[in-house]
């Protein structure tokens, strides 16, 4: 694998979906009703998870709206 290639996408649970954002489950689900969060991956009939990648994608954008532009969330 050369050092410009990132690592494969990782699909988590909710839980750590929480942790990272900082925020519980009804509000992930309102700003995923909003467009505001990535929508989760329907894995099974009973279970969901969200892309790494997106995830912490939507952090840098949402920590760079803290610094010095208008916060997005």
């Amino acid at each position: 694998m050369s050092r410009d290639r990132e690592p494969p996408d990782r699909l988590i649970k909710l839980e750590e979906v929480k942790r990272r954002a900082g925020l519980g489950k009804s509000m992930i689900y309102r700003l995923i009703q909003q467009g505001r969060f990535p929508a989760p991956y329907k894995v099974s009939p009973s279970a969901s998870r969200w892309s790494d990648r997106e995830v912490i994608a939507w952090i840098d954008d949402v920590k760079d709206g803290f610094e010095g532009k208008r916060p997005k969330v």
